[in-house]
């Protein structure tokens, strides 16, 4: 009687132990997944190399890390040209577009609206509330509104404007509004008023680089053709396919300011920071979910300190 007592009590200690450790396991493996979770960015540029310019290097190590990035542009880019233009250049800045997602390992939409003549319409609204929705975006990235060029300073509206409502079920009611608002942040620009681009987060991008300038090279009617004409510097364009992408590496370093190199070192540590080349910056909007360093840090995974 007593040797079935205590074997009844062994079974129940070692049932109870068995149920602790699938507890734990189970623990273990929800946490490894929500560690885990796809991140999903969408940048939204007006044109359709836009996003290259601001955001190819940051797109380049979420892709590699196995998040899922669209680049969207709200025009077609059919006017950006010293010589073709309409539907035939439209053409060919989508098939650069897709060219450059191929490179960077992410997904590149054009939106059909005409360059150069954008307006912060009720009609553009709903196309980038649908895109953000149906992307299920946690971060959306966009420019100022407050740049040298209309299609920019419209984008910047509009994505304000969808802000609040990609989570308002009676705007497009046929696609289901977002549960979470996602964290929207503007790109980097170098223009002083109202008020300058304030680096809330600063990314590395030294090690991807080139990816981000073979992104940029698949645009060849705007970074070899037209920003050169309109620039005033096409006599500078080399001829030969390696030293083009050469050129427009060092063409388009930009600077890391002592401003920027303060926010790589919040997030990197000052001796990583101070090994940085080449960085890309967002600002916070104040639409959107205002993220703690916690939360940053969590939706931008490459931010280690070292």
């Amino acid at each position: 009687m007593f040797n079935l007592h205590v074997q009844q009590s062994y079974s129940k200690i070692k049932l109870r132990s068995f149920f602790i450790l699938f507890l734990l396991m189970a623990s273990t493996a929800v946490n490894a997944q929500h560690s885990e979770k796809e991140i999903r960015i969408i940048m939204i540029g007006a044109h359709p190399d836009d996003c290259d310019i601001d955001g190819g290097g940051t797109a380049a190590l979420f892709a590699s890390m196995g998040h899922a990035v669209k680049f969207l542009s709200v025009t077609n880019g059919d006017a950006g040209h010293q010589v073709e233009g309409g539907n035939a250049l439209a053409k060919r800045r989508a098939a650069e577009a897709k060219e450059a997602g191929k490179r960077l390992g992410i997904t590149y939409d054009v939106l059909d609206n005409h360059d150069g003549t954008l307006e912060p319409s009720l009609a553009v609204r709903l196309q980038i509330i649908r895109k953000i929705r149906e992307w299920e975006a946690d971060i959306v990235i966009a420019p100022r509104p407050n740049d040298y060029h209309p299609d920019h300073r419209y984008t910047g509206i509009l994505v304000q404007d969808a802000a609040y409502m990609v989570g308002v079920p009676n705007i497009l009611p046929d696609i289901a509004p977002l549960k979470k608002n996602p964290v929207f942040l503007y790109f980097r620009d170098f223009f002083k008023k109202p008020n300058p681009f304030r680096p809330d987060i600063a990314v590395d991008i030294t090690d991807v680089y080139d990816k981000k300038i073979a992104a940029m090279d698949a645009h060849q009617s705007q970074f070899y053709e037209w920003l050169p004409w309109i620039g005033g510097y096409a006599g500078e364009v080399p001829k030969g396919a390696d030293e083009r992408k050469k050129w427009l590496g060092l063409r388009a370093a930009l600077p890391v300011t002592p401003e920027l190199r303060e926010s790589l070192e919040k997030f990197y540590g000052r001796q990583k920071a101070s090994e940085v080349k080449h960085a890309e910056a967002f600002e916070v909007c104040e639409y959107g979910s205002q993220p703690s360093e916690g939360e940053i840090r969590r939706l931008f995974p490459m931010l280690k300190k070292q």
